[in-house]
């Protein structure tokens, strides 16, 4: 992906010159326009006569942004930067990560797509519509003429924790994009961010005259089954190979997605794997902490939604592959779901929550008469969680007395709130952290400043999906897998976890620096070539192949040489 510049062939006549040059936020480079290039592509008078280096450009962008008070300033800050300027974008992103990843992602991307309708600048990306059924070929054509690799789609109704967005869950593929380019290296042409827009049941964004998309109730039943299996065969014919990541579907749609298509087209849902594989390798690295076996350990689940699923199972898949014993297995996870226990002898269980209901023998030990009547803060007596996971999207949840009653008979408790944005956090870390003496070991999905306990700072690891779906994505691409397993995401989930050193852990982080991402997402590409090929899923590259295919696969954003013939 590295190498000449792929967007204009180098003899073409119509290399834009002047004012349409500025204008192509994919070849503009601003002030950096050498003295040679201003006089041959008719730029002399159309830019300050100070030539700047792209490294002053990017010092020069985060002054602009470090000036704004507001994250959502920022956001629409960036977003006019990506719009003029791509691959400055993309070089202030690489250098700046850990600082800028909560503006572009998680949780300030919660707040464009609140407010998109009334920040939309330059649209970009994909929407389809219901009204687009039997076009839809014809409007994938038309988003891109390039070599498509990456496609990551939403429907938007459950946008984080905050539901239907309608159009303006468009804000989560872009961001998802964004972090695939800065944080995998892919090229910016070869992503497309869809929206699929078919209609919302937020009746604020029906009632906004301002919103910009499908202002209709949203699509459901046979008819949506219907137009999804057109656009994914659309997606099979137009960029047949292209890795589809599906994004912020309702729990059930997103399971059933998944299993109706993983194998017609390399796809996965990072709500479900994604989530799993970096709450995995959070658990994986608390363990070394607390030096316990994991067969050793008991799981409650706050939500049984798609990413409580989805960690239930690679974590069940962990044990199995570390051979613990089928009867501890099973009684190793318990879920709470807005119901109560998830039990054997509910009627109202899906499939996939059944698939980890409580058995009737584990709860004949338990001082419960009804298990339909039990509160969390009983399942948390009675079950004695060593890790609690939180995925309800119930900000607080998580109570004072919970936490104590864990801690009473865990020495160091585990706690996973990874709701997000923070607003919806099961429990904020420094409240865990107090409840406990300083004991919990806790890692949040959204971002959280650092906590001081007795005169020691503990880093708060945020476990965020960036360390998983760049590189996942990176690795199916450049190994041109025909299929994603769930091999691939506990691959994936093991190499996250190597990468967060003893010196990391021991101030209290379960996760590295996303200042890393580059690199981490590197070692996963890795991780998922060398599993795709051993499945049989991807190519046959031998070992010392697959570093170099990885490496030479990263794009990294800088101002490539302008081809002599547009001189």
């Amino acid at each position: 992906m590295n190498g000449t510049l792929e967007i204009a062939s180098p003899a073409a006549p119509t290399f834009p010159r002047g004012r349409q040059l500025l204008d192509d936020a994919r070849l503009n480079r601003d002030t950096a326009f050498t003295e040679s290039e201003r006089d041959a592509l008719g730029l002399r008078g159309l830019l300050p006569c100070r030539v700047f280096s792209i490294e002053e450009q990017v010092a020069l962008e985060i002054e602009h942004l470090r000036r704004k008070n507001d994250a959502l300033e920022k956001y629409i800050g960036l977003e006019s930067l990506r719009d003029r300027n791509e691959t400055l974008y993309f070089r202030v992103l690489v250098e700046h990560l850990e600082e800028l990843m909560p503006i572009v992602y998680t949780p300030t991307v919660g707040q464009a797509c609140q407010s998109f309708s009334h920040i939309i600048r330059r649209p970009h990306g994909l929407w389809i519509t219901p009204d687009d059924q039997d076009r839809i070929p014809d409007l994938l054509r038309n988003a891109s003429p390039h070599d498509i690799r990456l496609i990551v789609v939403t429907d938007n109704e459950r946008i984080l924790g905050l539901g239907d967005q309608g159009a303006g869950g468009m804000g989560i593929p872009r961001g998802k994009i964004a972090l695939y380019c800065a944080g995998a290296g892919l090229r910016p042409e070869h992503c497309l961010p869809i929206s699929l827009d078919v209609g919302t049941d937020n009746h604020t964004l029906l009632q906004d005259p301002m919103y910009c998309g499908y202002r209709r109730q949203r699509l459901r039943g046979a008819a949506y089954e219907r137009f999804i299996d057109q656009f994914v065969e659309a997606v099979i014919k137009v960029f047949p190979g292209a890795v589809l990541q599906w994004e912020d579907f309702h729990k059930d749609l997103a399971f059933k997605n998944l299993q109706r298509y993983r194998h017609r087209l390399p796809s996965f849902n990072d709500d479900i794997q994604g989530t799993s594989a970096v709450a995995a390798a959070g658990i994986i690295n608390a363990l070394k902490v607390i030096e316990t076996p994991l067969a050793e350990h008991r799981i409650l689940f706050a939500g049984a939604g798609a990413a409580g699923i989805g960690i239930a199972r690679l974590i069940r898949m962990l044990m199995e592959s570390s051979n613990v014993p089928a009867d501890i297995v099973r009684g190793a996870q318990a879920f709470m779901d807005t119901k109560g226990l998830v039990h054997h002898a509910r009627t109202d269980l899906s499939a996939d929550k059944r698939e980890f209901a409580m058995k009737p023998d584990i709860l004949a030990n338990w001082d419960i008469l009804n298990p339909d009547e039990i509160t969390f803060e009983q399942m948390v007596e009675q079950f004695r969680p060593t890790i609690l996971v939180g995925v309800s999207a119930q900000a607080g949840l998580f109570t004072e007395r919970i936490i104590r009653e864990m801690a009473r008979h865990v020495d160091r408790p585990v706690i996973f709130a990874l709701s997000n944005p923070n607003s919806k956090c099961e429990c904020k870390p420094e409240d865990a952290i107090r409840w406990t003496d300083g004991r919990a070991i806790v890692a949040t999905g959204s971002p959280f400043p650092n906590v001081n306990h007795n005169g020691k700072e503990i880093v708060i690891g945020q476990g965020n999906n960036a360390f998983i779906f760049p590189g996942l994505g990176l690795g199916a691409i450049l190994s041109e897998a025909h299929e994603i397993d769930d091999r691939m995401l506990l691959a994936a989930a093991k190499t996250l976890a190597l990468c967060t050193t003893r010196a990391r852990l021991a101030t209290g982080s379960l996760y590295p620096s996303q200042q890393e991402l580059r690199d981490i997402s590197f070692h996963v590409a890795c991780a998922v070539m060398r599993e795709a090929r051993d499945a049989g899923y991807g190519r046959l590259l031998a070992d010392d192949e697959i570093e170099r295919t990885a490496r030479d696969g990263m794009w990294f954003p800088d101002y490539v040489p302008i081809p002599e013939t547009a001189l």
